[in-house]
């Protein structure tokens, strides 16, 4: 069993910056990708980004290329995204993943991450 939990939410003004964190309990996380996605009101979960087993490759949604960066503490068995400048269109619940295949080669899809965090609220006003 694999315990998520996300923080750092918040309100921030549109070109601002948030950080957030997810930490993890219940098992080591460096052998597993791990990943962050966002469900706006009204709309399906989508993909934001996600850091490999080692830490070498990243990934984004063409959305926020530019502007988030992922990153893994996996001594400390954790993941971070980092959001500057906020856009209005970030507004939603972020959601931290991991998915449970050792040494993945590729990011995995959304349907094969195993376990998910309660999410963190993040709005970004204009």
């Amino acid at each position: 069993q694999v315990q998520l939990v996300e923080s750092g939410g918040g309100l921030v003004q549109a070109g601002g910056s948030l950080r957030l964190s997810c930490a993890a309990s219940g098992r080591t996380l460096s052998f597993y990708f791990m990943g962050w996605f966002r469900q706006a009101p009204g709309k399906e979960r989508e993909f934001v980004a996600a850091i490999s087993w080692n830490v070498v490759s990243t990934y984004y949604a063409n959305s926020v290329k530019g502007r988030f960066t992922i990153s893994r503490d996996n001594a400390n068995n954790a993941v971070f995204l980092q959001i500057n400048s906020a856009k209005p269109e970030d507004t939603a619940v972020y959601y931290c993943a991991v998915d449970l295949t050792r040494y993945r080669g590729r990011p995995p899809t959304s349907n094969e991450y195993d376990y998910w965090g309660q999410g963190t609220q993040v709005t970004v006003s204009s």
